[in-house]
């Protein structure tokens, strides 16, 4: 029960915010500014990951390339395998932590993709519904420490 009314009370005043924020906050100039900086922080990021898929050669038209060539796609990471053998992490730990990152975004299913980690190789198998998903899924191997190359044999199933 008190659950419920603590929930009623947080649901009214988020409520109330909202309405404040509609009827009066949004032209109010520092909400503004607020939203202009968050806007051009977002515009960033995109850009960097844009950037990052590019690097990497995971733009959708290079993976849709690379599928039906070869029916797999391959990445070595960036840094040098060398500068991370101090600190690699266990295989368990690598495809644990891809997993946590698979799961945590919500355009990616972490039940469709399997992870199968050894000696800081990761293989991504499964299927998902975008070319643009196995760029991304990629991505997050890719950034995970202890990782030293990316096959992916996902395929797109719509």
């Amino acid at each position: 029960m008190k659950e419920f009314f603590i929930g009623l009370l947080l649901g009214i005043v988020l409520t109330l915010a909202t309405v404040w924020y509609f009827a009066v906050g949004r032209s109010q100039p520092g909400i503004r500014q607020a939203q202009n900086k968050a806007a051009a922080k977002v515009q960033q990021t995109v850009e960097t990951v844009d950037a990052k898929l590019t690097a990497w050669h995971l733009t959708t038209p290079e993976i849709k390339t690379e599928l039906a060539r070869t029916g797999k796609v391959m990445r070595r990471s960036a840094l040098d395998w060398g500068e991370r053998a101090a600190h690699v992490a266990s295989d368990a730990a690598v495809t644990a932590r891809i997993k946590a990152k698979l799961a945590a975004d919500g355009s990616l299913s972490a039940l469709s993709i399997s992870v199968n980690t050894t000696d800081g190789r990761v293989t991504l198998a499964g299927a998902v519904t975008d070319h643009a998903h196995i760029s991304k899924a990629m991505s997050l191997a890719l950034e995970t420490e202890g990782v030293r190359d990316v096959t992916s044999t996902l395929q797109v199933r719509k």
